[in-house]
């Protein structure tokens, strides 16, 4: 019995030392050495300024900007409570909510379809892609807003738009964040 429980204690503290410390190391090691930008969380440094992540959403609501999707995670892009609103489809405070944000976006954009992306959160809340329809949608507000032509605007947008990964998986998207700086930087908004 004594045996037994040695080698139990001994196999513990292996398979921690192993799994828990050792492991998490090299596997660190190794992202840090290949893919130090992805290890490190897609980090957007305009200029040496700090000003967010590629790979998490943020909230977007002047009008000279494109905006993201809307965000159930804490009070909106909270990468600390990152979820959904867990809101089934006849839930009242959803349909409220979706049905608020369709009229706002028609009386923004009348007779052309609103899509869903821009009504409806991500999984995780923090989703920092818009489809392409989402985009285009926005195209006239920004473009009004800026004082510039649609077209010049399309264009920085389809500069933005990454299609399916290995041709196949997922859908085309477009980064709101990385776009959004982009037309900052070759278009400053001036108030």
């Amino acid at each position: 019995m004594k045996k037994n429980l040695m080698i139990s204690i001994w196999m513990t503290l292996v398979t921690t030392v192993i799994f828990g410390l050792l492991y998490p190391l090299a596997v660190t090691a190794i992202a840090q050495l290949t893919m130090p930008s992805k290890a490190n969380g897609q980090l957007l440094t305009p200029n040496g300024k700090l000003v967010g992540s590629r790979i998490i959403g943020q909230a977007f609501t002047a009008p000279q900007y494109f905006h993201s999707r809307p965000s159930a995670a804490g009070n909106g892009y909270d990468p600390t409570a990152s979820s959904g609103s867990n809101l089934g489809p006849t839930n009242k405070t959803l349909v409220d909510r979706v049905n608020s944000d369709v009229a706002k976006l028609q009386a923004e954009n009348p007779n052309v379809p609103v899509p869903v992306d821009l009504v409806t959160t991500s999984g995780s809340g923090l989703d920092p892609d818009i489809s392409p329809a989402a985009a285009e949608f926005q195209i006239p507000r920004v473009a009004r807003v800026r004082g510039i032509s649609e077209q010049e605007l399309r264009a920085i947008v389809a500069r933005h738009t990454k299609g399916r990964d290995f041709g196949f998986l997922g859908d085309p998207r477009v980064n709101v964040f990385e776009l959004n700086l982009d037309l900052d930087a070759a278009h400053p908004f001036a108030h």
